[in-house]
């Protein structure tokens, strides 16, 4: 409920305070003397989007701040929790706007964004006009009305759900079916190629090893003459026979000379041992420096395979494993594809029957929903002078998305036997007002803690007509707060709070107030709205009667 609204320099408002009170509230005045201002600062306060130009002509700043009583539950106090803002016995809003359009808004002495404004108001207040600006006459928003009526919350959570998940199965498989096409279009090349990688079988530093054993042969005539040359020289023909001749010379003369020659002998056995160790190796780097010349063209052309298959792909040899292998995925994507396309073809049908199900279920709910909310529209249509109109929820197939298959929209027809039509074609403003009236009490009749403003629902109608929709609103405001704008005394006569605004002009500054009406007050007020300017003392006794009936 809201309990009060202060406004400060906004429009021709300087300073203004209006406690609210539960039940039927009304603001009366003359046309132009401000009313609509109050509920432009309301909107202002709620984050929604209206005037550019607020600021009061001389002010630096306008401010206004609304206090709501929130009862335990409220759907108020989900969006506060969710904003990590923070729970009072009240909740208060206040939003500021400077003269350079600036704007600044809290929540309970949070700053926060307009965003979170717009938020809250979706669960505090309930504007609605002949004009309706909160959507009822627009046939797009129908279908979430009827929802809203009918409590298909989780009915469409599941639809939802089932569509995301359809969407999902559809995506992939067109995704798959994408990749495979691709894959098609290359596919005499893959195999190829992967034949080729297969037939060849390069390996990472195989280029290299290669190149040197290639080069190693190409050099190894005339190293392997320098090195059987000198394995000779190394031979028992060479320096081992030599040494060995020596040796057994030595031997001899030991005998005669005694150790004077050990060391000699001991030190010439020693370079036996290395002589024999070099020539062994050196008898080994002959025998590796021998090949057959076959085996040299071999070495060559397997290089020259390699090094050909790189440029053909436009990478360095030792990169061939990894681009054979990377080949060898993709045709082994294109020979599963088939295989996965089937796998996702089913999941796609089994998420199609998933929705089906969900959207049959949603859809049969609705169809329910509409013969309530017909029947509902049905009795509230006879007390507002209108029962021999008939209010139809039409119900008609339309494309497939998350929220089901079904178009909404509202349609009349004024008098029996007359073709049934929207809303705003076929009413009249008197009956429009009416016919908007009574839906608004059928969808909001679950929304406890709502305030609900109506600007001038009664625009267009009078007398017993008039006399009806004011009776309808204060049964609607019993045990719930309305908030009604009107130029009608019938509906201003029914009210439990009633509010005067005027406008005064100061300093050749035209200014807007408002003031809570006494009983007598009330009677003035309402003989002015039944006679005009100059108020008689029939008009007076009218006001009296209409206050007593």
């Amino acid at each position: 409920m809201l309990r009060s609204l202060d406004i400060r320099d906004m429009l021709i408002i300087d300073r203004l305070s209006l406690e609210l009170q539960p039940g039927l509230n009304v603001l009366t005045g003359e046309t132009g003397a401000g009313k609509s201002i109050l509920l432009d600062a309301l909107g202002f306060v709620l984050g929604w989007r209206g005037r550019a130009e607020l600021v009061r002509e001389g002010a630096e700043q306008g401010e206004v701040t609304a206090e709501f009583d929130l009862p335990s539950g409220h759907a108020a106090l989900d969006v506060l929790d969710d904003c990590g803002l923070p729970r009072d016995e009240a909740l208060i809003l206040r939003r500021v706007n400077m003269r350079d359009g600036r704007k600044t808004a809290w929540v309970n002495d949070r700053r926060v964004s307009g965003e979170v404004l717009r938020r809250l108001s979706d669960s505090l207040v309930e504007l609605h006009g002949q004009n309706d600006d909160r959507g009822l006459l627009n046939p797009r928003g129908h279908r979430q009305l009827l929802d809203a009526f009918g409590g298909h919350e989780d009915l469409l959570a599941r639809c939802r759900a089932a569509w995301r998940d359809l969407s999902g199965a559809r995506t992939a498989l067109a995704e798959a079916e994408g990749r495979v096409a691709e894959l098609r279009e290359e596919e005499d090349f893959l195999r190829h190629s992967v034949s080729e990688f297969e037939a060849l079988d390069p390996e990472a530093g195989e280029d290299a090893a290669l190149d040197a054993r290639r080069r190693l042969m190409q050099a190894s005539e005339k190293i392997r003459g320098d090195v059987a040359r000198a394995h000779e020289a190394l031979g028992p023909e060479g320096a081992e026979g030599l040494m060995r001749d020596a040796s057994r010379r030595l031997d001899d003369a030991s005998a005669q000379v005694g150790e004077a020659l050990a060391e000699a002998i001991a030190a010439l056995d020693r370079a036996l041992v290395e002589l024999g160790e070099a020539e062994d190796g050196v008898g080994r780097v002959l025998d590796s420096l021998a090949f057959d010349p076959a085996e040299l063209e071999q070495v060559e052309e397997r290089l020259f395979a390699i090094r050909g298959l790189a440029r053909k792909h436009g990478v360095g040899p030792d990169d061939l494993p990894e681009v054979a292998a990377r080949f060898s995925d993709r045709l082994a994507a294109l020979d599963g594809g088939a295989k996965d396309l089937a796998g996702l073809q089913a999941a796609v049908s089994e998420a199609e029957e998933s929705y089906e199900v969900a959207a049959d279920a949603l859809g049969a709910a609705r169809a329910q929903a509409a013969e309530d909310l017909d029947a509902a529209m049905a009795r509230e249509l006879a007390p507002l002078k209108l029962d021999r109109a008939e209010f139809a929820t039409e119900i008609s197939e339309s494309d497939a998305g998350p929220e089901g298959r079904d178009q909404v929209a509202f349609t009349v027809a004024t008098n029996p036997g007359a073709p049934a039509g929207p809303l705003n074609k076929i009413a009249s403003g008197g009956e429009l007002s009416r016919f908007l009236l009574a839906l608004k009490v059928c969808l909001t009749a679950e929304d406890e803690g709502l305030t609900m403003i109506f600007d001038e629902i009664d625009r267009g109608v009078g007398g017993a007509t008039a006399d009806a929709v004011g009776r309808r609103l204060e049964a609607l405001a019993d045990g719930a707060q309305v908030l009604v704008v009107t130029h009608s005394p019938q509906v201003a006569a029914r009210a439990g709070h009633h509010w005067r605004v005027t406008k005064r002009v100061e300093a050749q500054v035209t200014l807007s107030e408002v003031t809570a009406l006494s009983e007598a007050e009330r009677i003035d007020e309402l003989a002015r709205m039944l006679a005009g300017d100059i108020v008689t003392d029939e008009a007076r006794a009218a006001a009296r009667a209409l206050l007593a009936a």
